[in-house]
């Protein structure tokens, strides 16, 4: 196959990009009549979103429509909660639920005779003559990391490329220094996705500063935490993305060799990154003389074996290097002494899913979007008690309020809302009260909670709050690598003390007691696994200290 240049990937785009013009609401000049996306995420997936596609695929030729109908199976939608999605463009039809055994009826009833099947039709759209916009789960979403999940096929490059993909590498390459690079990104003000936020410009400037013969960049996909599937749904739905800002990244920092690390249960993720490296290469966007060009980049894959430790930078080295995933003191920061002991660069998935849009649209333009403290979105992961669970994309700066009721549709069975939780195992809950607060990293910390990853957990009024900070507790024990006190012991001990408070034989003493351990995980633990541990805990303590009260053991008193 031959390889691209900067010259012929533009004409490339352009001959493939008629296709995908339609998806995205362009003007249209391909050659179908109906373009139909069938969610291929991970967990439409398991619902047999396959033989969908399969049974779409001959119900269209048994009809005669083969030139009419495009059947594309795309990456995550977002649209969880009600999957097996298929939608139809151009009409914007939402179809949900679907089974494999739907697929002739779609095509004889909607291709065949222009009518929608209603009874498997998203509710809103049902009886409406003309469908003009996606619905309004999508209404208040802001699509930039997100924006080609669920609107092209991961495992063709030709769709990636014809939606502007390798667009923003050939332009680095070509026209950009290094320094021009790290000022976009610093204009940008884009901050880590992964956990405290960290100034990306900073992170990439230190280690193209740093001394060394090689380098190396890394990209963090363990996601662990707990109802998080943000890095795995980008993964499996947009792996070129990742692909191109990887590469972007080992131009700009010097580095000439990275590492994808996949938890290795995410084997959709790990095929589909698979098979995305495979065509980088064939088509020299990843090897030597990238784009025609003097510089050279290769990728590789590492396989994380489930432990939630190696989400900490340190330990996620170590892994790759072959050793036992356990943090390390720092410093020195990975930056200046990472893989190898070689300067490296690590961001997570979704960080590095916005370093495209930075450098074809501009920092600037991504500084627009936001608030003062946090610029861009961020992706969560809704899930809990919400009518509809899924992957929301918002612009920082949009309230709870907004993410719960107008786009997760509100609480079941109309109960009462008591909080939501964010930032995984490290993030603490918000109460209702709390909610009208915009989203950022200040504001999040300023409620004794974090960004973290961006999974978001709904929590109603029959929860108990003790319970539901005993499991996160628990989760951070088993996954406590051991290696230092505070936290091997310190987790055991707070778990043995919430179990007496949920089985309602606390003392009244054991309150300060939890306050006490807390504090010296904070203070003396090595890495932010036992540093956060306690936050769901003294979260709970503070906003619901009457649930804790009311598990402390009051003997009965004598007649």
């Amino acid at each position: 196959m031959e390889k691209m240049t900067i010259k012929s990937l533009e004409e490339y785009s352009k001959l493939h990009s008629k296709e995908i013009d339609m998806r995205m609401g362009h003007e249209y000049t391909g050659n179908y009549k109906y373009h139909v996306l069938v969610c291929g995420g991970t967990a439409c997936e398991s619902s047999k979103s396959d033989e969908i596609v399969k049974n779409l695929k001959e119900h269209v030729k048994l009809n005669g429509i083969e030139d009419e109908v495009l059947v594309i199976k795309t990456g995550c939608f977002g649209f969880c909660a009600q999957g097996p999605v298929v939608k139809v463009m151009p009409d914007h039809a939402f179809y949900i639920h679907v089974t494999p055994s739907d697929a002739q009826e779609i095509v004889e009833l909607h291709f065949v005779k222009g009518q929608r099947v209603e009874r498997i039709l998203y509710p809103e759209q049902k009886g409406v003559k003309d469908i003009k916009k996606d619905i309004s789960f999508y209404a208040k979403q802001s699509k930039i990391v997100l924006k080609n999940c669920g609107m092209i096929d991961p495992e063709n490059i030709n769709e990636y490329i014809g939606n502007g993909g390798y667009k923003a590498l050939a332009k680095v390459v070509s026209s950009m220094s290094r320094e021009d690079v790290i000022e976009e990104i610093k204009k940008s003000e884009l901050r880590g996705r992964g956990g405290a936020g960290f100034p990306v410009w900073r992170k990439w400037d230190f280690t193209k500063s740093a001394v060394g013969d090689r380098k190396y960049i890394v990209c963090n996909g363990d996601e662990g935490d707990p109802g998080a599937y943000m890095d795995r749904s980008i993964l499996e739905g947009d792996p070129h993305a990742i692909i191109e800002a990887m590469t972007i990244a080992g131009y700009t920092v010097g580095a000439n060799k990275g590492y994808f690390y996949i938890r290795a249960e995410y084997g959709l993720a790990i095929d589909r990154v698979n098979i995305a490296l495979k065509q980088a290469y064939e088509n020299g966007f990843l090897g030597k003389n990238i784009l025609g060009t003097d510089f050279s980049f290769d990728l590789d894959i590492r396989l994380g074996a489930g432990a939630f430790v190696c989400g900490e930078e340190t330990a996620l080295l170590a892994s790759i290097e072959g050793q036992r995933g356990t943090p390390r003191p720092r410093p020195p920061f990975p930056a200046v002494k990472g893989l190898f002991n070689c300067p490296t660069v690590i961001n997570n998935v979704e960080t590095l899913g916005n370093i495209t849009a930075i450098i074809n649209k501009g920092g600037e333009w991504f500084s627009s979007i936001g608030t003062e403290d946090s610029k861009g979105t961020k992706v969560f992961a809704l899930t809990g008690s919400v009518n509809i669970s899924g992957l929301v994309e918002v612009p920082m700066g949009t309230t709870i309020r907004e993410i719960v009721y107008e786009i997760g549709g509100g609480i079941p069975q109309n109960k009462k809302v008591k909080g939501v939780q964010t930032g995984g195992p490290s993030g603490g809950i918000i109460p209702e009260s709390q909610f009208d607060i915009p989203i950022d990293y200040k504001s999040l910390v300023n409620l004794d909670s974090m960004m973290g990853s961006g999974g978001m957990i709904v929590i109603d009024e029959t929860q108990s709050m003790v319970d539901f900070a005993r499991f996160y507790l628990g989760f951070c024990v088993d996954e406590s690598c051991g290696k230092c006190a505070p936290c091997r012991i310190g987790g055991k001990q707070l778990l043995g003390l919430l179990n007496k408070f949920s089985r309602k034989r606390a003392k009244e003493g054991d309150l300060y007691k939890i306050n006490e351990i807390s504090l010296s995980m904070k203070k003396a633990s090595l890495c932010a696994l036992g540093g956060t541990a306690p936050n769901p805990v003294l979260s709970t303590i503070k906003h619901f200290e009457q649930e804790y009260m009311d598990g402390i053991f009051v003997p009965p008193t004598k007649k």
